[in-house]
């Protein structure tokens, strides 16, 4: 077994390696020529026009067929892995400096087994749906390298053993996404949004970095075996922090908290991942939907052992989630392009996975990061679909009428919606309203709190979701007879990954309910999730009131109810709404105006002092004083100087005789 986890993890490192090295290269067959392929010329809009491009098609299908061949032998593992096997496969010692010792060695029990499955499973789909999703594009081999790259780090991220080894992957999955959403480099927006997701992305890695400090610091140690024995003796001791005394594990947890909420995008961390729908669309599915922005919610599963122990981390992180889960809901209802609103419901339900981390139900929290990454990744590959018919169009209120001209993509999307919305016995209805009835079931004031916002959110989801689809899919066109005139479904290569996916939305939480939050979950989870003696809340949670486990359904029925009003049976009414509650429409419509208040609070600022350091302090004070101000004091003396050269004898003779004058004069008053 230990092969297998080494080529699940390598391969698709040696894949990118070779795509991107040597992607570009002509790759002939016995002495034939390359395949012609017609592509896009870059231009503004990433998008240009048609041309002869003569590129080889081998980095595109190395890449596939590589991660098509690691989901497989992921799949394999999580069932070895499940029925009780755990490994430890050291790849080689990695760092030693004084007491600091991290191994470089994969960690393979049931948390990292699911993630495996996740990440190679949706990122292979995304290579194969790319193939015809990007066959105009020029930079194919580039494309494909980057994609390879982000799932090497995601899975390093996933299999770590230690902090240090994690915080590899994380930066390393954070490499990726610039590069990945920044990838149509020619558009200023791209750039603009790949430099904001890594700028956001570094102030929760800041705080993740001061939490392995702050852990190899208390513990000695940051392997994670040894953290997690010695975790119950540090339990209620004190640091002092900020000139305040603070409990040891309460700071640590929230420190790596902070790095969550950056890289998962929960509230205040939010504003980069609606931007990153600037990359293309695959894109969004791989990173934005299904992998990198639930490395938060693993990482919190991960150190459960530290966080069973810090209730006050708990909490936070309820609140956080549940928080985000209200807010990116409410911010979906108004959203205009079509791959935005599937944003805000990624970030919406993420913060149902923390507020489930914060409970205690961690098994709960981590089944809707396993059948959210397959109906998500499923709505926006269709997404996708939609675009890709509609020559780049990502308004929606340019599209409308067409189920005709897209029924399998309309019957994919609606799959993925009715998961999304919790519809019976779909994936999202086991999972989305498990953690409903966890936080109710935690019976605490923060649970409550949390099981109110996400009982709303489960109405505002179904409303905005149900939207997009009769906006986009039903009634009245009102996209241009030339856009209508090309509409037609997406070729079977994209059209196959969206079948997978939605066979996962569909079956994935009926097959593993059992597993991940019944009877059978202890045995499945093992000791990769640690659950503290007084931690009953995954029991408690298939205790609860009736009307609890109705409430999901209700909001769903009630949001379908209210779109359908709004879109199909009355569409004048959402335009009267919108005027009569104008300035909460435009609060909405502006994202509770974020992005406003932190250009006015950090962005601004920055550039002033930016300003003043180069203007006043670099240029006028430094320089000044500095190189250019010794070379124009150099350049006066030199410019007197070459005024006494006249070439006149007299002068000449005059300053001699001023400096006889000067020196008997000297000798006279020092004589007398």
């Amino acid at each position: 077994m230990d092969t297998i986890f080494l080529a699940i993890v390598f391969l698709p490192l040696i894949g990118a390696m070779l795509a991107g090295l040597f992607g570009t290269a002509v790759f002939r067959y016995a002495g034939s020529a390359p395949p012609q392929i017609a592509v896009h010329e870059d231009d503004d809009d990433g998008h240009g026009h048609h041309h002869a491009y003569d590129g080889p098609r081998w980095p595109m299908m190395l890449t596939t067929g590589i991660l098509v061949f690691v989901a497989l032998l992921s799949w394999y593992a999580f069932f070895d892995v499940t029925a009780g096997n755990v490994y430890k496969v050291t790849v080689a010692e990695w760092v030693r400096s004084g007491k600091l010792v991290a191994t470089w060695a994969l960690r393979i029990d049931t948390l990292s087994a699911v993630m495996l499955v996740v990440v190679t499973t949706v990122s292979a789909l995304v290579h194969i749906y790319s193939l015809g999703y990007m066959a105009h594009d020029p930079h194919q081999p580039r494309f494909f390298a980057y994609l390879s790259l982000f799932t090497f780090a995601m899975l390093m991220l996933v299999t770590s053993d230690n902090l240090l080894q994690m915080f590899f992957g994380w930066e390393g999955v954070g490499l990726a996404s610039y590069l990945l959403i920044g990838f149509w480099y020619t558009r200023p927006s791209a750039n603009a949004a790949a430099i904001k997701a890594f700028v956001v992305n570094r102030v929760g890695d800041f705080g993740f970095a001061l939490g392995i400090f702050a852990t190899f610091a208390l513990f000695g140690s940051i392997e994670f075996d040894t953290l997690f024995a010695a975790a119950p003796e540090m339990a209620g001791k004190t640091v002092p922090f900020l000139s305040w005394q603070v409990d040891a594990l309460t700071l640590i947890c929230l420190l790596l908290f902070m790095g969550a909420m950056g890289k998962s995008a929960q509230f205040l961390l939010h504003t980069w991942l609606p931007d990153a729908m600037e990359g293309p669309t695959p894109v969004s599915a791989l990173i934005h939907a299904a992998t990198m922005v639930t490395a938060g919610v693993f990482l919190v599963t991960r150190m459960s052992p530290f966080y069973e122990l810090a209730p006050l981390a708990q909490q936070a992180v309820v609140f956080i989630g549940a928080v985000t889960a209200f807010f990116a809901a409410t911010v979906g209802l108004v959203q205009n392009d079509i791959k935005r609103v599937i944003a805000y419901s990624t970030c919406s339900q993420l913060g149902y996975m923390f507020a489930a981390l914060g409970v205690g139900a961690y098994g709960a929290g981590m089944f809707h990061l396993f059948t959210h990454a397959y109906f998500k990744a499923l709505l926006f590959l269709g997404a996708g679909s939609v675009i890709h018919a509609m020559s780049d169009e990502q308004d929606i209120w340019r599209m409308g009428g067409l189920f005709p001209y897209l029924k399998k993509t309309w019957a994919m999307m609606l799959i993925g919606t009715l998961a999304l919305t919790g519809f019976p016995l779909t994936a999202g209805y086991f999972s989305k309203d498990a953690i409903i009835e966890a936080a109710f079931a935690a019976h605490t004031p923060m649970g409550t709190f949390a099981f109110w916002l996400l009982v709303i959110a489960a109405f505002f989801t179904a409303f905005y979701s149900w939207r997009l689809m009769f906006v986009v899919f039903h009634g009245k066109s009102r996209a241009s007879r030339e856009t209508l005139a090309r509409v037609h479904d997406s070729p079977p290569v994209m059209l196959v990954p969206l079948y997978v996916l939605a066979a996962g939305a569909l079956f994935a939480g009926w097959l593993f309910k059992d597993a991940f939050i019944g009877e059978k979950a202890a045995e499945f989870w093992g000791k990769a999730i640690y659950l503290a003696a007084d931690n009953d809340v995954m029991e408690a949670m298939h205790h609860v009131p009736g009307w609890v486990k109705a409430a999901p359904f209700v909001m769903m029925v009630g949001g379908l109810a209210l779109a359908f009003l709004f879109y199909i049976v009355a569409p004048s009414l959402p335009e009267a709404l919108a005027r009569a509650f104008r300035p909460v429409y435009l609060f909405l419509l502006n994202k509770w105006y974020f992005d406003e208040l932190y250009d006015r609070i950090f962005v601004r600022p920055a550039f002033a002092i930016g300003r003043f350091l180069w203007r006043k302090v670099d240029q006028k004070t430094i320089d000044g004083l500095g190189p250019d101000g010794v070379s124009a004091r150099v350049l006066d003396v030199s410019t007197w100087a070459s005024r006494m050269q006249s070439g006149y004898v007299y002068h000449y003779a005059f300053a001699m005789l001023l400096g006889v004058a000067g020196l008997v004069t000297y000798l006279m008053v020092r004589g007398g």
